[in-house]
């Protein structure tokens, strides 16, 4: 025994510089992704081309790194369509249409707002994972929860209804294009985590491999619904990059990554790791936001950013404890 617990702290010894390099590239990764996408993705690039590019690259990352694991050999025996379809089919539908209303939402909403609201997704995770796992919640999460949720709606109604918006648009195009898409898309994230931690525990799919399916499947599920959307005829009418600059792959490239770094972290560290690194991500936005486009974050984002940052510690810190496991 004292030979097993010698060697499980040298291996966490020798995985703290990497766990930290990981969060730190994913704390980067989380702040900059809205600023850099406002900046880089202009208004005229079709939403569905830049999410297609980031799921290709998506898969390009993953096969890389199984192929470097070893994982990638044995998959040709494994592998099963049906398998993947019910472990990753609906996920990947869901995910698709998620991508693309943030690609929305980022062009109406200030960097802050945009990554303050993205975090409901927690909230609609521990609803989701309770339905379909039956995932309970302890007192304190159920708290922090509570609190997210007096943030969201403090920004909704604040930036919904302010005259003088902080993003310098129009309240209705702030409300219809930037905070309904996301609070959408935050909704079908934790539905999508949900289904995503049962295949993980039912099914066993590794992180890595359920990254390619999704990918793919999603990006299939994107280029059945251009036959019929405003996007397909754009597509048509103007090209699948119009509007692209060599500055578009940035944000594309960065997303795609991010997702990676996601499942490491997660994988090496849990779930504590990766709550301080969204709350680390949050102070990163409000900072890259006040240096890049020169403007201080409104009085809604200021009250609602310790709402955030506090729920978000409270639920990674105390998470619910089986009273009879802890009995036996």
């Amino acid at each position: 025994m004292a030979t097993t617990n010698g060697a499980k702290k040298s291996q966490s010894s020798k995985m703290g510089p990497k766990v930290l390099f990981y969060s730190l590239l994913l704390t980067l990764q989380y702040g900059a992704q809205p600023l850099i996408s406002k900046r880089c993705i202009g208004k005229e690039v079709i939403v569905t081309s830049s999410v297609l590019t980031c799921e290709i690259v998506k898969v390009v990352c993953a096969l890389v790194l199984m192929a470097r694991d070893g994982s990638l050999k044995g998959l040709a025996k494994e592998w099963t369509l049906m398998g993947s379809l019910t472990a990753s089919g609906l996920p990947a539908a869901i995910y698709a249409l998620q991508n693309s209303l943030l690609q929305i939402s980022y062009r109406s909403l200030d960097s802050l707002t945009f990554s303050i609201l993205n975090q409901t997704k927690i909230f609609f995770t521990a609803f989701f994972t309770f339905i379909i796992l039956r995932q309970k919640q302890s007192v304190q999460q159920i708290g922090a929860l509570c609190l997210l949720i007096m943030a969201a709606v403090l920004l909704s109604v604040g930036e919904g209804s302010n005259k003088t918006s902080s993003s310098g648009i129009n309240p209705e195009q702030v409300l219809f294009s930037g905070i309904i898409p996301v609070l959408v898309a935050s909704v079908l994230s934790g539905l999508a985590s949900s289904l995503c931690q049962w295949a993980s525990q039912v099914k066993k799919h590794s992180s890595y491999l359920m990254t390619v399916e999704m990918s793919i499947v999603g990006s299939l599920c994107m280029l059945v619904s251009t036959l019929k959307s405003p996007d397909g005829e754009a597509i048509k009418r103007h090209g699948f990059f119009h509007g692209w600059t060599a500055l578009t792959m940035v944000p594309v490239i960065s997303n795609a990554l991010g997702g990676i770094l996601v499942g490491l972290v997660t994988s090496h560290a849990g779930g504590v790791r990766k709550g301080f690194v969204i709350v680390s991500a949050l102070l990163v936005t409000a900072l890259l936001q006040f240096a890049f486009e020169g403007k201080p974050p409104s009085s809604y984002c200021l009250v609602a950013l310790p709402l955030v940052i506090s729920s978000i510690s409270l639920y990674q810190k105390y998470p619910y404890l089986d009273k009879k496991k802890k009995k036996v």
